[in-house]
């Protein structure tokens, strides 16, 4: 209940939406009600029924307002002037009348609660990829991107159209339901006490269904994510499905994937369909019992009820499992949109791992140095990934990493604008501790070009600027300096060229600058190149070389290095081997050192 009622409260604000929708709800109950209770007395006049007597006490006006009693006072008014006939004008006029008001009412609670369930949803989904965006990067490490896309779309969808209608049912239905069966109260309350006796049959046997139902939701969002991962992935990376021939192999575990999902659905909608039936079986009974009950209490005279009160029960009491039944299939069906707004609730309460200080400093410039102070790192607690990392990049220098893969590399630079926390030292930026900066002021000062260009779908203009509102004139000049202007101009577009998707309609070199482009426009004065060449073709490599030796004139910069020739003239190598920094100095320096690691992988990459 506490995860149903937070979920509602995301069609905020409730205010302006609960006032009018109970209002509309309860006047359309009101009026749905009302086309039967006012048959009475026209099957009264029609089984002739309405005596002398009868006629005068309707006849007298009332005081204060009672529709029952104003509507007796008018028809029996219409009855003694314009007989029978004139009476059957008037209440079918009436119910006209009443119909029409009941489905106005009913409409605009009908597009109230649309409003409100798309209120819901846009505020869900935008709440859910909010808090997704701003999780530190290791949480979508250990996280499937295809779950993720699942508890944005699908999960917060079965929310609207489950939980939602859900909302619907407990209040426009159940007004509805209560109008019936204070109508039925008042006609006879003996025969309603009987007829409520499948009440609590009902109830222990729909919760038993219920508790059965979560459990095959669960399942079977669980499973409809996993097909969405697996569908990102193998789209994803078709090149090398197509190479491996391993179209089988993929087609198998969709296929197991896709038959545990058909599983737990059948078995939901098996569990959450049967509740009907078994509603509509108990409401025949119960109509059954009550011809059999009240109809032999008339027989025999022993009923209060006349004929005509005892049709008008019948035919009210076969409207009030309407509603019921309703209720009944909608918490059933909200079993499914439950196990999704957990889904979705799990991830809006997923905490970052890496929080700003309470007194954060604002960094404006970048005026010394980084500093690494004995760090140690180890992913969730488990076995230690860096030991003991002590290093200082001085402003203006270039520092780079090489060693074996595996070795740490990426890590350290992962460090620096603080997508991880060390677990052990200090990383200093200007003498102030990382942990004390705020990641946004950190991470403006800095550059990363990654060895895979991440580029989206978008024109070659968009991202390059990616988010900025910034001239063409700064943008060809980014361009420019990374030397991808020759290329851009002469695309279909020029700058105005949608790439694809992940640029894919790009070769990796263009790609490669384009990520430059972007990387010199913000301007930064930290550069952190992650094997920015190491998968380019030799005339690529080239082209991307003298774009990243453009770029880092007058930065600082870290850089990782595949091949070692790109970084011979850095003012400092560090070689890192299993988590540690086993040699350090210049290029010369670590090629004069015997048996030298870094000098048995120049002479690997030369052979």
């Amino acid at each position: 209940m506490k995860n149903y009622l937070r979920l509602l409260s995301y069609a905020r604000p409730l205010g302006s939406f609960i006032a009018p929708f109970l209002i509309t709800s309860i006047l359309a109950s009101i009026f749905g009600v009302l086309n039967f209770t006012l048959l009475i007395p026209l099957l009264k006049v029609l089984f002739n029924q309405v005596d002398a007597q009868e006629m005068s006490k309707m006849l007298v006006p009332t005081s204060g307002f009672d529709p029952i009693k104003e509507f007796n006072y008018y028809f029996a008014k219409f009855l003694s002037q314009h007989g029978k006939q004139g009476a059957l004008m008037f209440v079918c006029a009436v119910v006209a009348v009443t119909i029409i008001l009941s489905n106005v009412f009913k409409y605009i609670s009908i597009r109230l609660l649309e409003n409100f369930k798309s209120n819901m949803v846009a505020n869900l989904r935008q709440a859910v990829f909010g808090k997704a965006i701003h999780l530190h990067l290791g949480f979508f490490s250990n996280e499937r991107k295809g779950n993720l896309i699942s508890r944005i779309v699908t999960d917060v969808q079965e929310v609207e159209n489950s939980i939602a209608n859900t909302f619907s049912a407990a209040t426009k239905e159940f007004f509805l339901f209560l109008a019936y069966i204070y109508s039925l109260f008042a006609i006879s309350w003996n025969l309603t006490l009987f007829a409520l006796l499948v009440i609590p049959i009902s109830g222990i046997f729909i919760s038993t269904l219920v508790k059965k139902m979560k459990h095959n939701a669960g399942e079977g969002q669980q499973r409809l994510s996993n097909l969405i991962s697996l569908m990102d992935e193998v789209f994803g990376g078709m090149r090398v499905v197509k190479g491996f021939v391993a179209e089988s192999f993929v087609t198998e575990k969709f296929r197991e994937e896709n038959q545990g999902y058909r599983k737990a659905i059948f078995n939901l909608a098996a569990r959450r369909e049967m509740a009907s039936p078994f509603s509509e079986i108990m409401g025949v009974f119960v109509v059954i019992g009550i011809l059999l009950y009240g109809g032999s209490l008339i027989l025999s005279n022993e009923s209060t009820l006349e004929a005509s009160e005892f049709i008008t029960y019948i035919a009210i009491f076969s409207q009030v499992m309407r509603p019921a039944k309703d209720i009944s299939n909608a918490f059933s069906s909200a079993q499914r949109g439950l196990a999704s707004g957990e889904r979705v609730l799990d991830l809006i309460d997923s905490h970052s791992l890496i929080k700003d200080a309470t007194h954060a400093v604002d960094l404006k410039n970048f005026e010394k140095s980084v500093e690494f102070k004995d760090v140690d790192f180890s992913y969730d607690g488990n076995i230690q990934v860096l030991k003991n990392i002590s290093f200082t990049l001085a402003k203006g220098k270039t520092i780079a990493l090489v060693g074996s893969s595996g070795g740490g590399k990426s890590t350290i630079a992962d460090l620096v604008p603080r997508f991880y926390d060390p677990t052990g030292g200090a990383i200093l930026i200007d003498g102030v501790d990382l942990k004390q900066v705020s990641q946004q002021s950190l991470r403006q000062l800095m550059g990363i070009v990654t060895q895979e260009a991440v580029l989206f779908n978008d024109t070659i203009f968009n991202n390059i600027a990616f988010g900025k509102n910034v001239s063409e004139e700064a943008i060809i000049q980014a361009a420019r300096i990374a030397n991808a202007h020759d290329f851009i101009v002469q695309q279909p577009e020029g700058y105005q060229t949608i790439i694809g998707d992940r640029g894919t309609k790009l070769s990796g070199g263009q790609r490669q600058r384009l990520s430059i482009a972007r990387a010199i426009l913000q301007n930064p004065p930290v550069l952190i190149l992650d094997e920015a060449t190491s998968a380019l073709d030799t005339e690529s490599e080239k082209l991307v070389q003298d774009a990243l030796t453009n770029l880092m004139k007058n930065r600082t910069t870290l850089v990782i290095a595949h091949r070692l020739s790109t970084i011979q003239n850095a003012d400092e190598i560090l070689v890192v081997h299993k988590g540690e920094i086993i040699e350090r100095g210049t290029h010369e320096d670590l090629l004069s050192i015997p048996n030298g690691f870094y000098k048995k992988l120049s002479l690997m990459q030369t052979l």
